[in-house]
């Protein structure tokens, strides 16, 4: 039977619009530095008879970081030398899933993973996702993640009804939680006339419909069961994963159907035992690049039903729901990092370490991310703690 894999620490940097005073391994010490503050992190590369970190995870982007083999110049921070060092790009939820695996299989026993991005240093972030999509067919009409958002936005707004002004609320509720959350700086509150003047992106997505421009780091450290309740008093184990891809070209896929997302969410609850998703959470983070996806991604998740996505923002699902009390990714996270801050945020709950946004008595969560044009690719999380 595979052993059981808990979080054992979180750690964030801030996220700000332009961190140029800080290089990539600056934002990642800082990360490393307070999960040594919360857990004596040794490393067990050379030497067997310590006990400790024995495979480190990087999350990084060739792209974002305008370098090839971008995770090589971490090495020091990881503490990779002599040792398992890996690296996920792309979504940062899937470095849980690889540690999860590795722990879960008995080759390792603890694992540290530390993310970073500098979103801010590249001219456009919609270059960067230009270059997700195929050289021949779509690149040359200029698909990029927004262009594509506002393809799916189109199609579920004329499929669901969902307006303008229910698009600003949601984005007026993350500015709202933003507040509380002393990771998120240099955002200031909106009201819903002003979201609803600001300029058009990829009609009808607009430019504070889209999470911002973000630098920053965030990491976490796994351990099997005997050795999290030896490390932590506060384990938040991983009780159910789920991930799955769409078709590659937006014309094979309907944009509003959820396919990944459902078959990631029922691999998920399947796992954890869960039967009903919309009672089964005391908090829910999902990833929400634009204000449009968290109804959509609410109801591929099950925490609504088919179709009634609009309908649960005016009843105030999300605030029921405890959706995204951190902000979510409308607050400003680096799309790399959006699942893996959400994992982050969600376990920093149900270890009652959230602050002025705490639940109060969460003791189940659930954590989102999504990567690729349109929502092609998904990834579920689920958690509990003792």
């Amino acid at each position: 039977m595979a052993r059981k894999v808990a979080i054992c620490a979180v750690a964030q940097t801030t996220y700000a619009r332009n961190k140029w005073d800080q290089r990539f391994q600056g934002m990642a010490l800082e990360v490393l530095e307070k999960l040594r503050e919360q857990i004596d992190i040794k490393f067990s590369r050379h030497r067997r008879e310590v006990k400790g970190i024995d495979m480190s995870i990087n999350v990084s982007d060739d792209v974002f970081d305008a370098r090839t083999i971008s995770d090589n110049a971490m090495t020091d921070v990881l503490g990779a030398h002599f040792g398992c060092a890996e690296k996920v790009a792309q979504e940062g939820i899937q470095a849980i899933y690889y540690g999860l695996a590795a722990i879960a299989s008995g080759h390792c026993n603890q694992v540290l993973i530390i993310g970073h991005c500098k979103e801010s240093q590249g001219q456009s972030r919609n270059m960067v996702t230009h270059v997700a999509f195929d050289p021949f067919f779509t690149r040359p009409v200029g698909l990029d993640f927004c262009a594509a958002a506002g393809l799916q936005a189109q199609a579920y707004a004329q499929k669901s009804g969902l307006n303008d002004t229910q698009l600003a609320k949601i984005v007026v509720a993350a500015r709202q939680h933003a507040a509380q959350n002393p990771c998120i700086t240099e955002l200031e509150p909106l009201t819903a006339e002003a979201v609803m003047a600001s300029d058009m992106l990829a009609d009808p997505i607009r430019k504070l419909h889209a999470y911002p421009v973000s630098d920053g780091a965030v990491g976490l450290v796994l351990a099997a069961e005997e050795i999290a309740r030896r490390i932590t008093k506060t384990p938040v184990w991983i009780t159910g994963t789920g991930n799955c891809m769409d078709s590659f070209f937006l014309g094979d896929r309907d944009l509003t159907a959820n396919f990944a997302l459902k078959q990631a969410a029922q691999r998920a609850y399947r796992r954890a035992g869960i039967s009903d998703p919309k009672s089964a959470f005391d908090v829910v983070e999902l990833s929400d690049q634009y204000a449009y996806q968290q109804p959509l991604w609410a109801e591929g998740l099950g925490l609504c039903a088919e179709g009634d996505g609009a309908r649960w923002i005016d009843d105030d699902g999300p605030t029921r729901q405890r959706v995204n009390v951190s902000g979510g990714m409308l607050a400003g996270n680096p799309l790399i990092l959006g699942g893996l801050v959400r994992a982050a945020e969600a376990a920093l709950q149900l270890r009652a370490e959230a602050g002025a946004r705490q639940v109060a008595d969460a003791r189940t969560a659930l954590a989102h991310g999504v990567m690729g044009a349109a929502g092609q690719f998904h990834s579920v999380l689920t958690l509990q703690r003792d």
